[in-house]
């Protein structure tokens, strides 16, 4: 290849959108590469034209061959959540972008932008949104045609975030050109362009939940004890799995869903799998989701059964087997991440010792702790202890070279 190919923004408006420099090199290239929609907007162009279907490892094979002039079009800026991050992996790209769409939404809201949380649905699940925007005074989303505005607003709504209103701008810098505010409730039934922009903004404030949720706040089986994780066990247990914002977590024995909705809540880029044996309590996690914000990956079987369907996870946490402990730990073991950590929450000795031989037998190295807690109580005009349960805390990695 004698040069860098070059890669192009384009806007709505078409060839309008574009310096003149660039419909020089577009001219003047053999091979113009782009979406349907834009290389719609140069009917006239004398060369080969490819469209981008599909994957886009087949196009990269073609254009690490390719020998002639090339061009590539892209949608506003290819850097934003475009195809010029991953290309420019693969290939030698001088990359000239054209405004997002984000840009021109704020820019037609008259807004600033540095502040806002941006995120994208586009052409992904939208599964976790709840959690990655809880808080956040200002949100920008790309959507797509099924992930469109009024499934959004449905969405939101199902978490109880009726604090936002929402700004769409469609098809921007184009003839149709249209944007304006919403309700929520309003945009349910109406339908949109699927060239759209959701901007997110909070009409009042809310409570951010912190670390440490209270045991009373959860939706929980009474007036059975021991179905939740006890807040101080919930909290030592979830600090030894040193999440991350990314972190991938599987909370096995789920029950309330406390422990995955507060690793939920720290992992909120990453991904969150839960799985529960009992229905009752299924649901119990099922309303604690929609309090707290939270959606995660809920699922109805017994442990290990299921787990094969879940991404390898960074953490892993365990708070009840209900039997199969060992074919439980050898999934978790063989499937955990480098550097990742299960933690294991025992109530015997009898748990507590086969557990820990087979994380040894396992090439894991597991270190306890013993958590006795007592929480004050009133008595009369006075003050005594009630001792909690003591609770075994594994936490294992592998040994160093294993």
């Amino acid at each position: 290849m004698n040069q860098k190919i070059k890669m192009i923004g384009v806007g709505d408006e078409g060839k309008a959108s574009i310096l003149p420099i660039y419909q020089k090199w577009i001219d003047e290239s053999d091979v113009l590469v782009g979406g349907e929609r834009q290389l719609s907007f140069f009917p006239d162009y004398q060369g080969e034209k490819v469209p981008i279907k599909g994957g886009l490892r087949s196009l990269v094979d073609r254009l690490q061959q390719e020998k002639r002039q090339v061009v590539v079009l892209a949608s506003g800026d290819p850097l934003f959540y475009g195809i010029g991050s991953y290309l420019s992996k693969k290939i030698e790209l001088e990359i000239y972008p054209f405004l997002s769409s984000i840009q021109l939404a704020f820019a037609r809201m008259k807004d600033r932008w540095q502040d806002a949380y941006v995120t994208s649905v586009h052409g992904r699940s939208i599964k976790g949104l709840a959690q990655r925007i809880n808080g956040k005074a200002k949100v920008a989303l790309l959507t797509d045609a099924e992930n469109n505005p009024a499934k959004i607003a449905e969405y939101l709504l199902s978490f109880g975030m009726n604090e936002y209103k929402a700004f769409v701008a469609e098809n921007l810098g184009g003839e149709n050109e249209r944007y304006g505010w919403f309700e929520l409730e309003d945009m349910i039934n109406k339908e949109f362009s699927s060239l759209n922009v959701v901007i997110l903004k909070q009409i009042q404030k809310v409570n951010k939940q912190t670390f440490g949720i209270n045991d009373s706040e959860f939706f929980q089986r009474k007036p059975e004890k021991g179905l939740i994780t006890k807040k101080e066990i919930r909290t030592l247990s979830l600090s030894n799995l040193r999440l991350q914002k990314e972190s991938v977590v599987w909370d096995i024995g789920t029950c309330t869903g406390a422990v995955a909705i507060e690793a939920a809540n720290i992992a909120r880029e990453g991904a969150v799998y839960a799985i529960e044996k009992n229905e009752q309590d299924l649901e119990n996690c099922r309303k604690n989701m929609a309090k707290f914000r939270v959606d995660l990956t809920l699922v109805h079987r017994k442990a290990p059964d299921g787990l094969q369907d879940f991404q390898d996870p960074d953490a892993v946490f365990i708070g009840g087997t209900a039997g199969g402990m060992e074919d439980i730990l050898s999934q978790c073991c063989s499937r955990l991440n480098p550097n990742g950590r299960i933690v294991l929450n025992a109530a015997t000795i009898e748990n507590l010792t086969h557990a820990v031989e087979v994380f040894k037998e396992k090439g894991f190295e597991a270190d306890i702790t013993l958590a006795q807690i007592s929480r004050s109580k009133p008595i009369l005009n006075l003050t005594r202890f009630d001792a909690l349960n003591p609770v075994y805390i594994i936490t294992a990695k592998r040994k160093e070279g294993k």
